[in-house]
């Protein structure tokens, strides 16, 4: 109980996404998460070699990247997995360090950039633009400890999405041409196996950020600090 104690604030981060999460109120959270995974794809491309053309997201919660080269395998495995593992690095450096308006200023700036320069879409221009600016409004106006609480909605929210949404998409609707599905037809196997795959590697990841990165105490003091006088 000590121990949870130290963590309060994380453990209602959780309660709150999961008590809304089939309320419009999480919905924003959840196509940023989309977002994170086309953004996952385009980093895979780019790295083995390929080059984007665009990226879409729909109000639906779904999102396309279009490409050409790159390796196809990594491509598609990064889509789940890259997106948890941008979820934890936001997460990780909201806990552990001070620089949370460098890091929302940072997404916003890369927000804006890829808006810019791969969408052009009329919804996912203008989440993206708008997200942005957002992103750069608060790194400028806000303090840091909502810039902290914010990443770390960003982070737990992806770690939240993304194992539900791997079963979901490639387990419970093992037909739908998800990226499971295109591997599989791909490169053999089942689309429940890649998805089987995906999540126990997401899950496994989920343990350890969750065991050894936050540490004996996450929670953020919203109190006014207390300076020495000299």
């Amino acid at each position: 109980m000590k121990h949870l104690r130290g963590h309060w604030q994380l453990l209602l981060i959780i309660a709150i996404v999961f008590a809304l999460w089939n309320t419009p109120v999480v919905t924003p959270l959840k196509i940023l998460i989309v977002f994170m995974h086309e953004i996952s794809h385009a980093l895979a491309l780019w790295i083995t070699g390929g080059e984007v053309l665009s990226i879409s997201i729909s109000p639906q919660q779904g999102g396309m990247v279009m490409g050409r080269g790159g390796n196809r395998f990594v491509t598609l495995s990064s889509g789940y997995l890259g997106s948890l593992l941008l979820g934890v690095t936001v997460l990780l450096i909201a806990l552990k360090s001070r620089f949370d308006h460098v890091l929302m200023g940072g997404l916003g700036v890369a927000t804006l950039l890829i808006a810019a320069l791969y969408i052009r879409e009329w919804f996912a221009l203008g989440f993206g633009v708008g997200l942005g600016i957002l992103m750069l409004a608060s790194a400028w106006f806000f303090s840091h400890r909502v810039n902290d609480l914010a990443l770390r909605v960003i982070g737990l929210t992806s770690m939240i999405y993304v194992p539900f949404d791997i079963f979901s998409d490639t387990i419970a609707r093992a037909g739908l041409r998800s990226d499971a599905y295109m591997l599989a037809e791909e490169f053999g196997g089942a689309t429940v196996m890649w998805g089987g795959l995906w999540l126990a590697i997401s899950l496994g990841v989920v343990v350890v950020c969750l065991r050894y990165g936050l540490g004996a105490h996450s929670n953020i003091t919203f109190g006014r600090s207390v300076e020495p006088l000299q």
